[in-house]
């Protein structure tokens, strides 16, 4: 059984920048497509970008010409990239990943496997 495993998280103030990364392990079969979703207590969960393979992206319009996701295969990790942090980003932000691309990302049903979390807080 793999494991996802997020690192990066932290405090920044409004404005600041964060990276999260996310490190893939112990998966027998590829995994193609993988995303960030983050999720404040009492909300629904939230899908903030996608990956598949390493080209194509896609973004919640929350966070687009802010966030950058982007993959590096070699080290099974994927990266979020996070400029011009606003309060309304303070999250627990999760990794997820699939063996498949599969269409309404954001919903978060196309993923078959979740990290546990970290915790992004923007103050001002």
């Amino acid at each position: 059984q793999g494991q996802l495993v997020e690192s990066g998280g932290g405090a920044v103030q409004t404005g600041g920048s964060l990276r999260l990364s996310c490190a893939a392990s112990g998966y027998t079969t590829s995994i193609t497509f993988m995303g960030w979703f983050r999720q404040v207590p009492g909300k629904e969960r939230e899908g903030v970008a996608a990956i598949w393979y390493t080209t194509t992206t896609l973004y919640a319009d929350s966070v687009k010409g802010r966030f950058t996701i982007s993959r590096d295969n070699a080290k099974d990790t994927v990266y979020l990239q996070m400029n011009n942090l606003k309060l309304e980003d303070t999250a627990m932000y999760y990794c997820a990943a699939a063996r498949q691309y599969g269409h309404r990302w954001w919903t978060g049903e196309a993923f078959n496997f979740w990290g546990q979390g970290t915790q992004v807080t923007v103050s001002s």
